[in-house]
């Protein structure tokens, strides 16, 4: 790790940032694949397919049976702790869920919002070399909960035509009949325009490589809704001297085992915790079966000593970390006053990887800085709310001089006559 001391503020903004990829080859690259799946369908999911993954598919489609034997397929520890995670994560969930709430704002005008279940989502979700079927509890349990009607999940299938059976198992645990074995940029692209087998979706939800990213900007960009930007996965730990080194080390691993992109970063004020951390990270790294790409991302990492817990505090806030975790005494107070990350993990026994599986908050979550305007994926992210007025005689004559006075203010006659009318 690059270990940074009395940095001043207006250096602050160089190394908080998130290393540049121009994309623009990429965005081309991507954008005349998706244009092969809008007018080719079907047939070029079908080549595209066997060209990426390698599998001559004779059907897009995951059938029943390939569902029912994905159960077969798994241990029975696996299983029991899928279900266990999917019962927390839908208990964290459910109560995200609110009924409207009427109010009287004038006497004889009510108003209220009701939440509705966007219709149709479309979920990705990776297969490559970490199948994250976690996901797949992740965006399913509160699609399920926020009453969306059709929900569709794609991920990449082996060169056999296989796809992961952990993701079929937690698919239909959570009621997802739709799976279809088309991954990468493809995959967000027949979810946006619809195929002959594969339908359009409203919404689509999931990480992914590069290319699955630059998919998804584009599909934005043409007015379809994303669950939001994103980048490589990150975190950022903040810990005193009362934190354990080899926690501390254990934690930036498994953020950097994602991949050679990953983000890592250590706040701390103490020097001696960083330069054990930092042995703690060449002992731990030779361990792991992941080393290369863990070894890779940490080659980018940084530790920042700081002067105090303010300084430490402000530097957190304005990086805004996708997960942060705080490794401090008075970690829970401390907590208290972040404003920019994505999800907080508080204390020295609350690894990173409780949110990732099975705590119950949601692992989908704002990177690149987006915390500092975006949430993390909740029941919220997959409904739209609808307002709702009604006004009786009364209610419309008690608040007709203000409507009518605004409306001719504005110059717009026809919306005072609309009032009017009605009072004569």
């Amino acid at each position: 790790m690059k270990i940074y001391k009395d940095v001043p503020r207006e250096q602050w903004k160089e190394i908080l940032l998130r290393p540049y990829a121009d994309n623009a080859p990429l965005l081309e690259s991507v954008k005349q694949l998706m244009e092969a799946v809008r007018t080719g369908g079907d047939a070029a999911l079908f080549a595209l397919t066997e060209k990426f993954d390698g599998a001559k598919l004779t059907a897009l489609e995951v059938s029943e049976a390939e569902l029912a034997a994905a159960e077969s397929w798994l241990d029975a520890g696996l299983k029991s702790a899928i279900r266990a995670a999917a019962g927390n994560i839908e208990s964290f969930h459910r109560v995200q869920l609110s009924p409207p709430v009427p109010i009287e704002t004038v006497q004889g005008i009510h108003c209220w919002r009701k939440s509705v279940g966007i219709e149709k989502v479309g979920i990705y979700v990776p297969g490559g070399s970490a199948p994250l079927f976690s996901t797949v509890l992740m965006l399913g349990i509160p699609a399920a909960l926020a009453g969306c009607k059709d929900i569709v999940l794609c991920t990449p299938c082996s060169p056999g035509g296989d796809v992961h059976p952990a993701i079929l198992f937690a698919a239909r645990l959570v009621g997802i009949k739709r799976i279809f074995k088309i991954g990468g940029a493809q995959a967000v692209a027949a979810m946006a325009y619809g195929t002959e087998t594969v339908p359009a979706v409203y919404k689509i939800f999931g990480p992914g490589n590069q290319y699955v990213t630059a998919a998804k900007q584009l599909v934005q960009m043409e007015g379809l809704s994303i669950d939001m930007p994103a980048g490589p996965s990150e975190v950022c730990i903040w810990a005193d001297e009362t934190a354990d080194p080899r926690f501390v080390a254990a934690d930036l691993l498994s953020q950097a085992e994602h991949g050679p992109d990953s983000q890592v970063l250590l706040v701390s004020r103490s020097e001696e915790l960083v330069k054990a951390v930092v042995e703690e990270v060449t002992r731990q790294l030779g361990l792991l079966p992941r080393k290369a790409i863990a070894g890779r991302a940490m080659e980018n990492s940084r530790a920042i000593v700081a002067g105090d817990d303010e300084e430490a505090l402000d530097l957190v806030n304005a990086y805004a970390a996708e997960h942060l975790i705080i490794s401090c005494k008075e970690a829970e107070t401390l907590a208290e006053r972040v404003v920019n990350a994505g999800s907080v993990f508080i204390g020295n026994y609350t690894p990173e990887s409780l949110g990732d599986y099975a705590s119950g908050t949601n692992h989908t979550l704002p990177t690149n800085g987006f915390a500092r305007a975006y949430s993390g994926v909740s029941v919220d992210s997959f409904v739209k709310t609808i307002t709702f007025q009604k006004a009786s005689f009364q209610g419309l004559k008690n608040i007709s001089g203000t409507v009518v006075a605004m409306a001719e203010a504005e110059g717009l006659k026809a919306h005072a006559e609309a009032v009017r009318i009605r009072l004569s």
